[in-house]
């Protein structure tokens, strides 16, 4: 069977002072004369579900983007710490090297080969995992062939923990959108990440969806022991899954807490969540 990470355990309080798996430090990211992030302190210990939320065009996406290689900062650090492995930074890494490193995301706009099945779809997530070189590419020795067997079998094993295998030989396209948002998550978690990152999960969902989704996100978190990192902009998701919540405004970090502490905060409310707030 495919294991994607080790059952979670919360970590004791000692061991939460030093498991932090994301380590971002005065990460800035500037456009010509644009700052759309500035200066942004961002950790995430292990296990946690810590979401980044703020108005459009706050610098959220643009945030995950520097985390996952999409674009080198201008400024800043970004460290890793996989559960495990050595502390390392990976900044300014290309994305399929980060990847490499055990981090994955998702996108705010669905990024799926459409005109592929959805188990094609999440295979090849699985191939960046791959050991088979060129060689075993070009002249297919039984060694690159049972590797492929298993990336059939442990692809399709994924598919059922996401709750979409009846949909196997469908090709992206023709999926309902909900079905789409979790083949997405299917495609990143098949390349084995320590770190998930949820660029808007919920867009678009209808309100069963979301609560599906809640579920989801859960279970990946306390079955597979992924850490998740997630923007989102449905604060009813938000503040029943996150532990904690950065708030980004005009690329600036202005709070950071628990649920409980970013609902009350002035600065929050005057910036996005509003006067009437009541999630």
């Amino acid at each position: 069977m495919v294991s994607l990470g080790p059952a979670y355990r919360r970590p004791t309080e000692l061991e939460a002072d030093m498991a932090a798996v994301l380590d971002v430090r005065n990460l800035s990211m500037d456009f010509g004369g644009l700052r759309a992030v500035d200066s942004a302190d961002v950790a995430v210990e292990e296990g946690e579900i810590v979401a980044l939320i703020g108005p459009n065009g706050a610098g959220k996406t643009t945030f995950f983007n520097c985390i996952t290689g999409m674009y080198k900062p201008t400024r800043g650090e970004v460290r890793i710490h996989p559960p495990g492995k050595e502390e390392k930074t990976i900044t300014g890494l290309r994305p399929n090297r980060v990847t490499e490193n055990g981090l994955a995301r998702t996108f705010q706009n669905i990024h799926l080969f459409q005109n592929m099945t959805v188990l094609e779809n999440v295979m090849i997530g699985r191939h960046s995992r791959l050991k088979a070189g060129l060689f075993g590419a070009l002249f297919r020795n039984p060694a690159t062939r049972q590797e492929e067997e298993r990336v059939v079998e442990e692809s399709y094993q994924i598919l059922e923990k996401i709750g979409i295998a009846r949909y196997v030989n469908e090709l992206a396209k023709n999926l309902p959108y909900g079905a789409q948002r979790r083949l997405e998550i299917a495609r990143a978690m098949a390349t084995d990440p320590f770190l998930l990152l949820l660029d808007e999960p919920a867009a678009g969902m209808n309100p069963h969806e979301t609560r599906d989704l809640d579920d989801l996100i859960i279970k990946i978190r306390d079955s597979e022991g992924i850490t998740i990192l997630l923007i989102e902009h449905d604060m009813s998701l938000v503040m029943r899954l996150s532990e904690r919540i950065y708030v980004m405004d005009y690329g600036k970090l202005i709070a950071d807490g628990t649920p409980a502490q970013i609902r009350k905060d002035p600065a929050v409310i005057k910036a996005y969540l509003g006067e009437d707030f009541n999630a």
